[in-house]
């Protein structure tokens, strides 16, 4: 249920033109309801985004919003829990929802027929929740195994959060979005009521909806079910800026592995401003060296030098939180962790010193146009890039000179945000096999 760190790839693949097919409305309580027509099927995505997740937590009180996100499918006065998924799927339809460190979001995907009942049963569990202590105490249960299985007994949840705990030093920022397991064993229910209550407002939602539909309308009846919802102020969030990292940090744990796998993690800015420079520069930078079978890591580390199994990195410009550039790997047999660490600074370390072609630039580039278009057939994908872009504090409206500035990176611009991350202090993280 978490939000994919690939938001940069979503962008790419589903800039579509956000001019008369796209309308956006603020509702009289705050509420921002943004509509994009789509009539190659009749289809409609809904995706209701809140500006609220991990990050905004408190110590001991770790996984509330993970927490209330199941808890929101338990029940109303007038839907009975699980019925909102049921009705859903009576519909045709199909219904999930994720979290993340900044967000919460609840989405749906129907025959548009059905738009008007998925958006009446969206605006009573806005402000109807009501789910039962028994109900609660059964869905930690789910919530605990759910962490066993995606972050104990998973190498890569278990790399995730070793590298926030030592990557980071504020205690928002180094929290699991599941949630510590010890307070998921004594958080109570009326902990996410009052989460539920201070959050879920009207001004802190976005409704986003994708479809064979027209927006005008469609914003009308969105109005009449929402516009009368009642508002409230908000608490304060949390200051997630970190103090800057004056050293290496390094870590070691153990997880269901065969053989050591190495994670570097480099804090790097988001994108904060349409007008930023350094963070498109890391993320044409990420995808020379990882955005497909041809680039560097894996030509040079897995199929060159054979000094990983496999290897990869990640990068989010989207993001409200501090965020890192992870490398990550299995080394190759009679490989030591601490090769491959060097062998992912080293592909860093040739494009400080070497720069990169245009023609690989081009290759980069021509590969997010061709993602964009492949993504132009998902509403889904329309959805999310729209949530996550206002979620991160722009406008929709910013997606086409958005991605416009990260295509027009130049190699030289490459080549300093290469220098620029050789002179970060890194962490490194091993995972090791268990003993048997």
């Amino acid at each position: 249920m978490f939000r994919s760190l690939l938001v940069a790839a979503v962008l790419a693949a589903s800039v579509v033109p956000a001019a008369a097919e796209t309308q956006s409305r603020v509702l009289a309580n705050g509420m921002k309801v943004i509509v994009r027509e789509d009539h190659r099927a009749p289809v409609a995505v809904t995706q209701l985004w809140f500006k609220v997740g991990s990050a905004d937590e408190h110590a001991g009180k770790t996984g509330l919003s993970h927490a209330l996100e199941h808890m929101m499918f338990k029940g109303t006065p007038t839907v009975p829990a699980g019925e909102f998924s049921r009705r859903i799927s009576a519909l045709g339809g199909s219904d999930n929802a994720f979290t993340s460190r900044n967000e919460t979001v609840y989405h749906q995907e129907f025959a548009v027929a059905s738009l008007p009942q998925v958006l009446e049963l969206e605006a009573d569990r806005m402000v109807n929740l009501n789910f039962s202590d028994a109900d609660f105490e059964n869905e930690m249960k789910v919530i605990r195994e759910e962490r066993r299985l995606t972050t104990d007994n998973d190498p890569d949840g278990k790399m995730w959060e070793q590298i926030n705990l030592n990557a980071y030093a504020k205690p928002e920022n180094r929290a699991p979005v599941i949630g510590y397991e010890a307070d998921l064993h004594t958080l109570k229910p009326e902990d996410l009521r009052q989460w539920y209550r201070a959050w879920y407002a009207p001004h802190n939602a976005t409704l986003v909806i994708v479809g064979d539909v027209k927006a005008g309308e469609v914003l009308d009846n969105a109005e009449k079910l929402f516009g009368s919802l009642p508002d409230h102020p908000l608490p304060a969030r949390n200051d997630l800026i970190e103090p800057p990292q004056t050293a290496n940090r390094s870590a070691r744990s153990t997880a269901p592995v065969s053989s050591p796998v190495v994670g570097l993690a480099i804090q790097v800015p988001a994108l904060r401003k349409v007008d930023d420079k350094l963070p498109y520069a890391l993320n044409m930078l990420a995808d020379v060296l990882d955005g497909s079978m041809s680039a560097r890591i894996e030509r040079n580390l897995v199929r060159g030098r054979k000094v990983a199994v496999e290897a990869s990195m990640g990068y989010d410009m989207l993001t409200r939180s501090p965020d890192v550039l992870l490398f990550s790997g299995t080394p190759a047999p009679n490989v030591k962790p601490e090769q491959l660490t060097a062998a992912f600074l080293n592909e860093v370390r040739q494009i400080a010193e070497h720069g990169v072609s245009e023609e690989e630039l081009a290759r980069v580039r021509n590969r997010s146009l061709a993602a964009r278009e492949f993504g132009k057939d998902s509403m889904e994908t329309q959805a999310t890039n729209i949530g996550s872009l206002e979620s991160a504090g722009f406008s929709y409206t910013d997606e086409d000179e958005i991605l416009r500035r990260r295509l027009a990176v130049s190699a030289e611009e490459v080549r300093e945000a290469a220098r620029w991350l050789l002179a970060q202090k890194h962490t490194t993280v091993v995972l090791y096999p268990e003993s048997k």
